[in-house]
């Protein structure tokens, strides 16, 4: 049933497979990069765990920034957050989270995606009543745009189909996998096409989808993507999102159901993530190019020496007014290159260790 989606043409697969073997040839290439210096990836998973978070539910029509959600993630010890906007972020975060911390503990499974789903709705009191739990009424997938303006997309798997279809679905995957036979990416691409086509919860489907495509293609190897937004990226190609996986759902059900428009979309949002991800790592790898030499003397002082005063450093840098010296610090705090320890005179820095 499935196989028969993915298969194509000799020209349009050897496309595909183009596409696979540099998506793989850069995970060989990052693999050894992680390895070898990971000092800046911290600061890039945490960028992108905001974006993330804004950008899938942007698409389904929230309208936080970015800036707005980090300054939001900052405060989540609020016990309950008033708009559904910021219920939808935080549940959306709250559940990457756990995928980027627990992911190779997590099996792809009915129970574990319905253990994903109330997560994911935790924060939101509108959708106490279906988290975890199938639908029981018709949906749709439907496109959310600014303004309030949406359009039907295409509708889904009717409720007393939902759990065949998960069942088989699943099951399928699973095998799929442990045979080894096919590509994980064209396994990962059609599980996303078919959970969406099912939509087997009331709400928060697309959401879901995303999540479980950064939890499958960290567990299969793929976990690069953790550094920067997939959902930035589908964010920023909406309509052709729409438009993919609409061409395999106009024939659902049929002998031409055929999704090759959906997985030349996948592979082409990855290689476009990967690009995304060497400009950022070249950036933030060559952070410490950007200091001055005043600023490079200061940094191998502290290296060398260790906690040290403000006091300290002016006696060994007396060729500097304080004034100057205090600006740098400042500076190499706030671009994580120094941390410091304790208030007012007692204070003393030390270099980060994200940044050696």
């Amino acid at each position: 049933m499935y196989l028969k989606k993915i298969t194509f043409p000799f020209l349009q697969t050897q496309l595909l497979i183009n596409k696979i073997s540099a998506i793989d040839s850069f995970k060989r290439k990052w693999h050894t990069l992680e390895k070898r210096e990971s000092k800046y990836l911290k600061e890039l998973k945490r960028i992108a765990t905001i974006e993330s978070s804004g950008s899938s539910t942007r698409i389904e029509g929230a309208i936080l920034t970015d800036d707005e959600i980090e300054k939001l993630l900052k405060n989540l010890k609020i016990s309950q957050f008033e708009s559904r906007d910021e219920q939808e972020v935080i549940g959306y975060y709250q559940a990457l989270e756990l995928i980027l911390e627990n992911y190779d503990t997590i099996d792809l499974t009915e129970n574990y995606i319905r253990q994903l789903h109330s997560i994911l709705l935790k924060e939101s009191s509108k959708d106490k009543r279906h988290r975890g739990e199938y639908k029981k009424i018709t949906n749709k997938v439907v496109a959310k745009y600014p303004g309030g303006i949406e359009k039907v997309i295409f509708n889904t798997t009717e409720p007393h189909l939902v759990d065949k279809e998960m069942f088989e679905l699943i099951n399928w995957v699973n095998v799929q996998f442990s045979k080894n036979d096919i590509h994980p990416l064209f396994i990962i691409a059609t599980f996303i096409y078919e959970f969406l086509s099912i939509h087997p919860f009331q709400d928060g489907n697309g959401r879901l989808s995303r999540l479980m495509t950064t939890l499958l293609l960290i567990k299969y190897g793929y976990d690069f993507v953790q550094y920067v937004s997939f959902e930035h990226i589908i964010e920023n190609k909406k309509k052709k999102y729409y438009k993919a996986l609409m061409s395999g759902q106009k024939n659902r059900y049929s002998d031409k159901e055929n999704i090759y428009e959906w997985i030349l979309f996948f592979l082409t949002s990855i290689e476009e993530l990967m690009s995304k991800l060497e400009i950022k790592y070249e950036k933030y790898s060559n952070k410490q190019s950007y200091l001055n030499s005043r600023q490079n003397e200061l940094m191998q002082l502290i290296q060398k020496s260790q906690p040290l005063k403000i006091s300290d450093i002016a006696m060994k840098m007396n060729n500097y007014s304080i004034n100057t010296l205090k600006k740098d610090i400042q500076y190499l705090l706030s671009e994580k290159q120094i941390d410091k320890i304790g208030k007012g005179r007692g204070t003393i820095y030390i270099i980060n260790d994200e940044s050696t």
